[in-house]
């Protein structure tokens, strides 16, 4: 298989119900940290050339928050969640007792609860592959950055665009009583992994 392109319509399939249960995973997770109600809508799954992901999300110049977490033992490659900032100073206003609106106010302190969060959606996400599989997958200490989408995207871009033009991009939207809350991933598996 090799890559993404390769795949057929079953194999896309069984990375879609991966998708659903990672994501049923996070919502379960975000509830529990967030106290509140999270519903989750029916996350979309593309298989998505690499230099398309800026316009996606929003342009080269939008600020996120991208969280990259290296997959080792019997899977390796990486996950790289990006946030929006409605995301980010939702969750630090609920976990802190804050009143943030923009990533200028960030403290350190602050940056543990992101990488924090990134451990917990990591988490998500590869224990719904090791229940599927039955594959032993470890995680590495997650790697944050605030900063524009095109800068972001660099570093993924440069260590898999020479294995593999096209990602996993995984789009989910969390419902809580007030908010929708947007978050992105991508997955991005050595070849060997992927098969």
């Amino acid at each position: 298989m090799g890559n993404y392109n390769n795949l057929n319509e079953l194999q896309i399939s069984a990375l879609s119900e991966i998708g659903n249960i990672g994501a049923g995973n996070a919502a379960a997770a975000l509830a529990d940290i967030m106290a509140d109600t999270i519903m989750m809508s029916v996350p979309e799954l593309q298989v998505i050339d690499v230099n398309s992901m800026t316009t996606i999300l929003g342009g080269p110049e939008n600020e996120m928050v991208g969280i990259l977490v290296t997959m080792n033992y019997d899977v390796r490659g990486m996950l790289l969640f990006l946030l929006e900032k409605e995301f980010v100073c939702l969750l630090i206003n609920v976990l802190m007792n804050k009143e943030i609106n923009d990533f200028d106010n960030i403290s350190e302190v602050d940056m543990s609860v992101i990488m924090e969060i990134g451990n917990i959606l990591a988490g998500s996400y590869t224990s719904a592959i090791a229940m599927m599989t039955d594959l032993d997958i470890r995680l590495s200490t997650p790697q944050v950055a605030i900063d524009m989408v095109g800068a972001i995207l660099n570093y993924p871009a440069a260590h898999f665009g020479v294995m593999d033009d096209n990602l996993l991009f995984i789009e989910e939207n969390f419902l809580s009583e007030q908010n929708v809350i947007r978050s992105h991933l991508l997955i991005m598996p050595e070849p060997e992994s992927l098969n």
